[in-house]
């Protein structure tokens, strides 16, 4: 049953000239003073889901981005500010991109965050998806067995930090601690000072490929999976949440279809489903321009995204539109009603679920994103026993 309805931010500016006739993500260059507003919009973002009784807010780790698209580098950091600019909201980490951190540095913030925020900060990892990103901080991405293996070993540390009073840790990419002499004797284990206090730590992991190596891993560490964007389409949900679950099961533990999942969806609520789409379309289609080609699209073709990337292209070839992605279910557009209804569907198909998260496309501006979470909140989330309601008896 659905009762969690989270949002997601990734850090972009108000964009101008958006959709794939406007100006090319590779051509968007702003200002250090356009860039840094990206992290007060988190504020004004996160305050507003507070106030109307949304679950969580997440937000993305990215780097090294003057086009404005995704603008948060550490999730962490903002974490801590936004547990102090709300009362109840907790925030979620999505994704630490573990490859690019050291692990032992990511489990200590993480663990300062969960004691000094009371356990509102969810932890999230991930492998990252930019060669721009990953690469400049000397972690692989290109090579795609080797930041599996990297991402791998690197959660496996931090689990052993949250989980043991002491450990020590021999693989392909860490020793740890070494074997260095200190105050008399030979490290031999170490101790992450201090641990976080709730445990197991609550941890999320975004599903792309959904290979039975991914969901082993997983099912391993307990980590919970986000279905959204490209996932969040056809039959690749179901496939999805049943070979999750598979994965739990081989580890003996049984899951209802959907338990321990977040569907992640795009939305605009509008007095019709056309209307909807003709208001959101625009940032629908910067949101593909940006991450078409970054292996988060895989059916489109190098055509495709050569016109994605240059406007005078785009009559050359079918481009993904918003009235394919309502029509597969990944983009939820029109009344409350109609998007009350589509979800209801989800609920009884999907008996285990129980978190929902519902985002604008990258660039919405501020105004609107704000007026879209709030008629969410009062208009679609009270069928679900949640919303405002819930805020005000959370408050009192």
């Amino acid at each position: 049953m659905i009762t969690k309805f989270d949002s997601s931010y990734v850090g972009s500016v108000d964009m101008e000239d958006a959709g794939y006739r406007g100006k090319p993500i590779n051509d968007r260059n702003y200002s250090n003073a356009e860039l840094a507003e990206t992290l007060h919009k988190s504020v004004s973002y996160a305050r507003k889901m507070d106030e109307l009784g949304y679950n969580t807010f997440w937000m993305a780790e990215h780097h090294f981005q003057p086009e404005g698209t995704e603008c948060i580098p550490n999730l962490l950091m903002m974490a801590m500010h936004l547990v102090n600019q709300t009362r109840n909201l907790k925030i979620g980490c999505g994704f630490n991109v573990v490859p690019m951190w050291h692990p032992l540095r990511l489990a200590e913030d993480y663990a300062m965050a969960d004691i000094l925020s009371g356990g509102r900060v969810i932890f999230g990892v991930a492998r990252g998806y930019h060669t721009r990103e990953v690469e400049t901080f000397g972690a692989p991405l290109i090579d795609q067995a080797a930041n599996r293996e990297l991402f791998e070993e690197g959660v496996d540390i931090v689990f052993k930090a949250f989980n043991e009073e002491r450990f020590s840790h021999k693989g392909k990419y860490y020793t740890i601690p070494p074997e260095v002499p200190y105050r008399g004797y030979t490290l031999k284990e170490i101790a992450l000072v201090p641990r976080p206090v709730r445990r197991p730590v609550e941890c999320w992991q975004p599903i792309q490929s959904g290979s039975q190596r991914a969901f082993d891993f997983m099912a391993k560490h307990g980590i919970c999976g986000v279905i959204g964007g490209g996932s969040a389409e056809g039959g690749a949900v179901e496939r999805h949440m049943n070979e999750f679950r598979a994965a739990y099961a081989r580890r003996g533990i049984a899951l209802e279809l959907g338990e321990r999942l977040s569907l992640g969806y795009q939305f605009h609520i509008a007095e019709s489903r056309e209307a909807a789409m003709r208001n959101a379309a625009k940032y629908y289609e910067e949101n593909m321009k940006m991450f078409g080609e970054l292996r988060l699209v895989r059916a489109l073709t190098d055509e495709q995204i050569a016109a994605m990337r240059d406007p005078r292209l785009v009559d050359t070839v079918k481009l993904p539109t918003i009235e394919d992605a309502v029509k597969a279910g990944g983009f939820l557009a029109g009344t409350p009603a109609d998007i009350i209804a589509q979800l209801k569907a989800v609920e009884k198909r999907y008996p285990g679920l129980e978190r929902i998260n519902c985002s604008m496309p990258l660039g919405t501006p501020l105004a609107v994103t704000l007026e879209q979470l709030d008629r969410f909140a009062k208009e679609v989330m009270p069928a679900f026993g949640a919303g405002t309601a819930q805020a005000r008896a959370a408050a009192d």
